[in-house]
Parts: structure tokens; sequence; C-alpha cells
């Protein structure tokens, strides 16, 4: 768990430093005379489309390098392993087959969102290398993580992938490129960090392209095609759950109310650095335990998960709701995004509820009922679809914001009482009533606090009082064991 511990907190601090460039990208994009709402939700819909791209490319095949990557490691000297040689042929043939639909769909995507936005149309092939890079982006960063190098995948996927971003907003806002030019060049982002990562990965010695099919690949190519067919069905199921929103807004509402969403969303994302970074760590380890048939390591990363990203997550949450009117009108962003605090405030409790299960998804991934992630995908689509459509057709972007609280909720509980009842895990104690009991109480006293003062001030106060609460609550109640050892590392380290 120490081990874990460091990379998530290296990791963490990573994701922050490429979310404050991601908050300074979000200001000039939402500022007012720069980027319209509508060609910032443009943006959006690349990362949503580009999402579902690498859904459908990928085949399912990356999934089998969670699960069976150890057996090929443990049995395999490095040049004789081919299962990401198969993985990254599968999905550029699955590419070209996406990329054959989309130009056959062009047709649909005019009729679809014409009324939208035209933006969406003019670029609508600059979408297809975007989302050839997500692709493999994502099959290298498989790799890196069950080789249990996370901290660089974070580091190139959460900030300098924001960095190449605030460079192309630079020299838009310079007027040297036009907008079409930054969208071209936008477009190209995930091939630059794909090949630093492939350079990263090929000097370390451990991407091969091997073409002899090996002893372990003939031993479970059976089991691997079987995964990886039922697996591709919750892949496209859980990218469709993450973008339709996105997708529903442009086409449903417009493109400016995708802008508007998107820095909702973003604010709302926020809380989910932790999480992320956990997972991806986590992913490695987990794989580990469940071959060696580890159980109490399991149930260790699952209850001590659940614990950290709770209290992380509210932690967050607390100081982003506390602060997002006055940090709108501090940087002086277009009124208009005031119209989505609702729907980020909905959403954070989503993020929370999602962080606060800990990492249930990776736990049965990794396990031998990896079956049921995509039985629990697949529950989790037939609930956001309709009501995504239907709730954003009656009540614009906050209707999104509730189709993923009603559909996020159900989800989760599910996945939780299937860890519950097949593994006999139940990560919950009175320290999660009391996390939230704590939180609560901080956020009214910062908030009353707070209002006594106004922008900066206002900003500054209610998050030193927030975060001094929450801090001092974690130690004197002992939430999480993780603290005190923490603090006992740093002691030593600088004593």
């Amino acid at each position: 768990m120490a081990n874990i511990r460091k990379q998530a907190i290296t990791s963490s601090i990573l994701l922050y430093i490429g979310f404050v460039i991601g908050a300074i990208n979000i200001c000039l994009y939402t500022k007012n005379g720069v980027f319209t709402e509508a060609q910032f939700g443009l943006t959006r819909l690349f990362f949503d489309f580009s999402t579902n791209i690498y859904a459908f490319s990928s085949l399912g095949a990356i999934s089998v390098i969670y699960k069976f990557y150890p057996y090929y490691r443990d049995n395999l000297p490095d040049q004789e392993i081919d299962l990401v040689t198969w993985v990254l042929c599968a999905s550029l043939i699955g590419f070209i087959m996406v990329l054959g639909i989309g130009i056959v769909f062009q047709p649909y995507m005019v009729k679809n969102y014409g009324q939208g936005s035209k933006l969406f149309l003019d670029y609508y092939f600059w979408v297809f290398p975007f989302g050839l890079g997500v692709l493999l982006y994502t099959v290298l960063e498989s790799l890196a993580w069950v080789m249990q190098k996370t901290v660089l995948t974070n580091f190139l996927k959460e900030t300098v992938l924001r960095l190449f971003t605030s460079v192309l907003i630079a020299l838009y806002y310079l007027k040297i490129i036009t907008f079409s030019g930054f969208i071209h060049l936008f477009s190209f982002l995930y091939l630059a960090i794909f090949l630093i990562l492939l350079v990263y990965i090929v000097r370390q010695k451990k991407f091969y392209l091997t073409f002899k099919i090996s002893r372990v690949t003939k031993k479970f190519y059976k089991k691997m095609l079987w995964m990886q067919g039922l697996m591709f069905s919750g892949v496209i199921i859980n990218a469709l759950g993450q973008t339709i929103d996105g997708i529903f807004i442009g086409g449903l509402v417009n493109f400016g109310a995708a802008g508007i969403f998107t820095l909702a969303q973003y604010m709302a994302n926020l809380v989910q650095v932790p999480q992320r970074s956990l997972q991806a760590i986590s992913v490695g380890v987990l794989s580990q335990a469940w071959k060696d048939k580890n159980l109490t390591e399991v149930n260790r990363i699952y209850t001590r998960s659940c614990i950290n990203m709770l209290l992380a997550s509210l932690f967050i949450y607390g100081n982003v709701v506390l602060n997002a009117t006055d940090t709108i009108h501090a940087f002086n962003i277009n009124p208009s995004y005031l119209t989505g605090i609702n729907a980020m405030i909905i959403l954070g409790i989503v993020r929370i509820i999602d962080a606060g299960t800990g990492v249930n998804g990776m736990v049965i991934l990794t396990s031998s009922h990896w079956r049921f992630d995509f039985f629990s995908g697949l529950i989790l689509i037939v609930l956001i679809l309709p009501t995504n459509y239907f709730l954003i057709k009656q009540y614009g972007i906050i209707g999104s914001a509730y189709a993923q609280l009603i559909s996020m909720s159900v989800y989760n509980y599910i996945r939780f009482e299937f860890i519950r009842r097949k593994f006999k895990m139940q990560p919950f104690d009175s320290k999660t009533v009391l996390t939230i009991l704590i939180t609560a109480a901080s956020f009214g006293i910062a908030y009353w606090l707070g209002s006594f003062y106004a922008r900066w001030v206002a900003i500054i106060v209610k998050f030193l009082v927030f975060s001094s609460i929450m801090m001092a609550s974690i130690f004197t109640f002992r939430l999480t064991p993780d603290a005190h050892q923490l603090w006992d590392k740093v002691k030593v380290r600088f004593s």
C-alpha cells in the first residue's frame, strides 16, 4: 500500500498541476472576446467523439492487457512478449473500419448537427486523427499501467497535453494562427504525447513488435478472445456513458450550451483527480494480487481506496462549490457560464459517489468475474441513454446532470453489492458517515464566514476555513490510517 500511496500522491500532484494549466486554458476559452461558447463546445465534442472512436476501434483488445499481461511477464522475456503487438494490430484494423463508417455516415451527422452548429460539420474529419491519437496512446498507457509506470502517463495526459493546448491557445490569442489552424493542430495533440510515451517505453526496453506467436498466447488465446469480445461491448458502453451528454447537448440544444456544460463538467471533474490517479496505479497491483490469490491485499486496497477517495473528493468538492461563483466573477469569465453552476453542483455529487465507492471497477475487472463489468456497464447505458435524452430535451444541461446522478448512483450501488456478496468485501463503516457529517459542518461554517467578504477575499477566507477544519478533523478523528502514516514519513524525512 505504501508504494500505491507514494505513486498516488505523486500522480495527484502532477494531475493538479495539469488542472491548474487546464484552468488557465479554461479562462482563456471562456474569457470575453476570445473564443465563443460554440467554439469552446467544439473542443469538448472532439474529446467526446474521439472517446467513442477509441472505444469502437479498440475492439475490446486493450482490456486483455490488464488481465493477462502478468502471465506474459512472469513466463517470457520482454522481447518475446507479443501481446501488445496483437492489441495494436486489432486496434488499427478497428480504426480503419471506424473511419470507413465515419465517411459513410457523414450525411447523417450533417442532418443532426446542421441546426446545432455548422462548426462541427466544418471540422468533422479532423476528429479522426484526434481519435487515432487517443487510441494509440491508450494502448501504450495500458502497457505502462500494468508495468506500474503510471506517473509518466498521468503527467503526459493531464499536464503535457494541456501545456500543448496552452501553446495553441496562445498562438490563436496572439492571432498567429486562425481558428481553423487552431483546430487542425489541436487534432494532433494526442498523437504528440503518444510519440513521447512510445520513445520512453522503447528506451526502457519494454516495447517490442514481434509477430511470432508465443507459448503464452497459444495457451490463453481462447480466453483472451472471449474476454475481448465481451469487453468490446463493455468499452463501448463505458464510452457512451461518459460522452453521451455532450453529444446530446450539442445535437438537442446547441454548441453554446455544450460549451457552458463543458466548464461545469471541468469544475466538477476536479473532484475526480485522486480517483484517476489511484485507479491507474491500482491496476497492476490488483492484477498481480488476483493472480496470486491474495484476497487480503485486494480487500485492503479496495477498503483504503474508498475512504481515501471519499475524503479527497469531499475536500475538493467543498472548495469548488464554495468558490465557483466568485471565481467566475474574479477571472472576468463570460457571465453566461454562471448558468452552469447548478449543473456543476450536481455533477460534483456524481463524482463523489463514484470516487467514494473506491476502485470497485478495477477490483471487478482484474478478477475472474470480469464479465460482470460488462453487465453492470450494460445497466448503466440502459439508464443513461434515455434519461439523458429526455431530461436534456426537457430541461437543457441541468437535465443531463440529473440523468448522470440517477444512472451513476444505481450503477455504483450494483457494483458495490456485487463485490459485497461475491467477495465478502464491505468497505464502509462509521468513519464514512462521520466524514460526510464533518464535511457538511465545515462547508456551512466556511460559507457563513465567507459571506461577509467579496471576490478574492471571500475565496481565500472560504478556502482556508473549510480546508483547515477538514484537515484537522482527518487527524483528530483518525478518518484514514494513510494520513498518519504519511505524516510520520514526512516527520522522519525532515527531522
